[in-house]
Parts: C-alpha cells; sequence; structure tokens
C-alpha cells in the first residue's frame, strides 16, 4: 500500500518553493501521494515563538546561499525576491479556497512562480491582480473566495492543525506519524515514503 507524504507549505517560503519543485518527482519514484496541506507560516511563528533565517542577517546571508545551492542542484530557478519577507495572508487563503479543486496546482504554479522566478511583491493587491489574470484566473473572484469567512476559518485552522501537530516551519513534511522538517530533508522524507 503506498504511503501519504503530508506537505505543509506557505508560498511565501523560499525553502516550500525549492520542495514543491521536486514533489512530483519524489512521488514518481516512491509510488506515494501527495497532500499538499497550505497553512500560513506567519501564524506558526507566532504560535511556536519561531521566527525566518531573514531576522538574522548572518543566517539569512547563508540560507540564500544555500538555498541558491538546492536550486542549483535540483535544476530549477530561484531568484531571491528583493521583497522578502511577504505577508502571505491573501495568498494563503486564495490556496485553501482552491485547495481539493482543479485550479489548486494551477494556483500554486502561478503564485509560486510570481514569488521566486519572476521576484514581483506579491503583498501588492495590484501586483497579484496581474499575475493571476496572467495565469488564468479571475482576480476578482480568487479575492472573493479568499475573503470568504468559511476560507479564512479554514486556513486558520489548518495553521493550528501544524502546530499542534509540531510544526514550528516550512516546509514540514509528514509521513506517518514521522516529521521532516525543511527541503533539505527531502531523502529522508522518500526513504520513508519508500519503506
Amino acid at each position: 500500500m503506498s504511503k501519504t507524504i503530508e506537505f505543509y507549505f506557505d508560498v511565501g517560503s523560499p525553502a516550500s518553493y525549492l520542495a514543491w519543485t521536486q514533489l512530483d518527482a519524489l512521488a514518481q519514484r516512491t509510488g506515494a501521494r501527495v497532500e499538499l496541506k497550505p497553512m500560513l507560516l506567519g501564524g506558526v511563528f507566532m504560535a511556536t515563538g519561531n521566527s525566518s533565517p531573514a531576522t538574522v542577517p548572518a543566517k539569512g546571508n547563508y540560507s540564500r546561499i544555500d538555498m541558491q545551492r538546492y536550486a542549483n542542484r535540483y535544476g530549477v530557478t530561484l531568484n531571491q525576491n528583493p521583497f522578502f519577507p511577504i505577508n502571505t495572508l491573501h495568498l494563503m487563503r486564495g490556496a485553501m479556497a482552491y485547495q481539493g479543486t482543479a485550479d489548486f496546482e494551477r494556483y500554486l504554479t502561478t503564485v509560486f512562480n510570481a514569488m521566486w522566478i519572476d521576484e514581483l511583491d506579491m503583498g501588492q493587491p495590484e501586483v497579484v491582480g496581474k499575475v493571476l489574470a496572467k495565469g488564468g484566473f479571475d482576480p476578482a473572484e480568487v479575492m472573493t473566495k479568499a475573503s470568504d469567512p468559511a476560507v479564512k476559518e479554514q486556513l486558520k485552522k489548518a495553521t493550528e492543525e501544524a502546530v499542534s501537530r509540531g510544526v514550528f516551519g516550512a516546509p514540514t513534511f509528514f509521513v506517518g506519524d514521522d516529521m521532516f522538517f525543511g527541503q533539505d530533508r527531502l531523502e529522508w522524507v522518500e526513504a520513508a515514503a519508500s519503506n
């Protein structure tokens, strides 16, 4: 029986983006099913007392170098977004609104690429609107969905669920009860999903 890889992420996390670029191939190699689980990283940080590596200059500088090494290894583009860190509340509500629909992957591709390839300021509503329109979405419809109280509550509950499971940052993976933090733990995720 194939296993499930749960992937907790936030589009504002470059490490989440890097991991996301590798998930399809990892699933194909292991036969595992990937469950994409949006959460609000800012909410996780507030609940756990954690913070972005960017808040410590030396750690932030090293993190950027290290993630570029992984991008090179993976053969994917990762550009340093000059607007990082970006408040992703509305973007993650959008992700939650599309979770489980045929448009979910396209939404994630559109937003991740805007953040980490095109280096756009996705904290600005007018920029987000243009990005979504280019990705084939009706920006007004996305905003309506993201503003739905039920969607807001879903994201809040998903973030609380992540914290209750021990999540303190993004990306975080679960294979059964085993937790793996960071895109640099993909080989461990793969091993757990293969057993």
